[in-house]
Parts: C-alpha cells; sequence; structure tokens
C-alpha cells in the first residue's frame, strides 16, 4: 500500500506566466489586459522579456549590467501561448546587445533591444538631481480598477499621491504574484514587469471615452532597481493631432534609477 502524499501546508503562488517549453509561456488570467481583457498586458510581458534575457545570459559573471531595452509592440497580443527567442546580436566585454523577439502563433507581437554596460565602481561620483518619491506606507492605496478592467490591474497594489491634475501622479506599484509558476526571477525582471503601468495610473482623459495605448516603451536605468516597490513619477501629455507621451522617473526604495517613456495613439472610442 503507497504511502500518502504529505502536504508541506504551503500555498502554490499565483503567477502571470506558465512555462510549457523550453522558450514557450502561457500566460494566465491575471496577465490580462486593460483595454481588452483577451489580450496580455504589456507590463507583465515585459518583466517575462527580460526573465528570458536572463536565461540567455545564464550564470555569467561578466559585470555587464541592463542598462536600456527599448519594446517595440509590432501588433495584437492575444491570451495565448508565446515563445520569447533571445540572440546576440554584439557580444563584448565592455558593452553587448541582445534582442528578443516574442511571438504568438508564429507571428512576431514584440521585438525588444537591450544593452549591456559593464560596471565599474562610479560609486564616488553617484548622484541625480531627482527628488526621491514619499515612501509607500506614507500613500493612500488607490484601487486602481476603479478606471481600468483586466486580471494584471486586479492583480497589483497601487499607492499614489492625491492627483491635483490629468496626466501627473507619483506612485509605487507592487505584485504579489510570480512573473513564472514554480521559478525565482531577478530584481531587474519583477521591476520592470510593473513599469507599463505608468500610461495607467495618470490618466489625461477617461478610458471609457478615449483610447491611448503605447506602442512602446523605452527603460533607461542608471543603475540596478531592487523590489518590492517600482516607483512611478508620471506625466502623461497628449498632443492636438492624434499622438501623446507618458514618461516616468522611475524610483525604487533607495531613489531613482532611471527613466521610462511610452509612446501612445490617442483617439476617441467608437460611440456604442
Amino acid at each position: 500500500m503507497e504511502a500518502e502524499p504529505v502536504s508541506t501546508g504551503a500555498v502554490p503562488r499565483e503567477s502571470y506566466y506558465q512555462r510549457t517549453g523550453e522558450r514557450r509561456y502561457k500566460p494566465t488570467a491575471h496577465a490580462g489586459g486593460a483595454w481588452n481583457t483577451d489580450e496580455q498586458h504589456f507590463s507583465p510581458l515585459a518583466g517575462l522579456v527580460v526573465h528570458a534575457l536572463d536565461r540567455h545570459l545564464g550564470e555569467r559573471a561578466d559585470g555587464l549590467a541592463l542598462s536600456r531595452i527599448s519594446y517595440d509592440i509590432l501588433g495584437r497580443i492575444a491570451l495565448e501561448e508565446c515563445e520569447v527567442t533571445v540572440e546576440t546580436l554584439r557580444p563584448g566585454r565592455t558593452i553587448e546587445l541582445l534582442e528578443a523577439t516574442v511571438a504568438i502563433g508564429g507571428r512576431p507581437v514584440v521585438r525588444a533591444r537591450a544593452w549591456l554596460l559593464a560596471s565599474p565602481d562610479t560609486a564616488t561620483v553617484a548622484d541625480s538631481p531627482q527628488e526621491p518619491l514619499p515612501r509607500p506606507e506614507e500613500l493612500a492605496v488607490w484601487s486602481m480598477d476603479q478606471e481600468w478592467a483586466g486580471g494584471y490591474v486586479s492583480s497589483i497594489e497601487v499607492r499614489r499621491t492625491p492627483p491635483v491634475r490629468r496626466g501627473r501622479t507619483r506612485a509605487w506599484v507592487s505584485s504579489p504574484l510570480d512573473l513564472v509558476a514554480g521559478e525565482p526571477s531577478s530584481a531587474l525582471a519583477s521591476y520592470v514587469g510593473l513599469v507599463d503601468t505608468a500610461n495607467g495610473i495618470a490618466v489625461q482623459q477617461d478610458p471609457r471615452s478615449w483610447m491611448f495605448p503605447n506602442l512602446d516603451l523605452t527603460v533607461h536605468l542608471h543603475r540596478p532597481p531592487r523590489g518590492p516597490w517600482t516607483g512611478l513619477d508620471t506625466t502623461v501629455s497628449f498632443g492636438p493631432s492624434g499622438q501623446g507621451l507618458t514618461s516616468s522617473v522611475l524610483h525604487d526604495l533607495d531613489g531613482p534609477v532611471g527613466h521610462a517613456t511610452q509612446i501612445l495613439t490617442v483617439r476617441p472610442l467608437p460611440a456604442g
């Protein structure tokens, strides 16, 4: 007679993705988008790409640090299994360029390029004129699902300063979910996996009347961020001819870490 399995009492952690192959991942309902719930929100997918870059680099100890990653969104990102492939475009000892492609059903939907830079000791000249954000515990919790739908929005905690006008706010974002089920993720992957939230925390117009999805995301870092909070000092501007821009100074609990920008396509939602 076989022995009964022993329960550890541990509750499995929920995640945004489940691995289905060497380079394949299935999104869970928590990755559901804000504009369309049958699409993926770009925020966790951006983190998944960094997770794939980390796996590509493996256990290398050459001191290179990801300092810029730029994503181009090529088409609809369905809430379906995706494949992430990574290649080295420009190897180097002090500068290296990687490219990642996310495909769904054999069709590329995202391309990302990441620059890695050498990490010599520059602590004696480290400085930034950006003021730190108020601590998360000093800010009120904001229920983001008051304005947005989707599994991703429901999965995160947002604390933000009271908005003084549309298109301007400061906020902290965190998530209790793993990026990929059963796999540790780097602090960088988890941090980047929350950055795309910026376009939804400082809305210029009611998303029930206007659409303003981003077509890209570019993150520049002057030092490696740490979690568990991603800080966003965000400004959203709409132009007069259908373009918009979301710009964020990025923070962690130790202060500013870089910048993120997102170009927006602004248009009224169809009536009815």
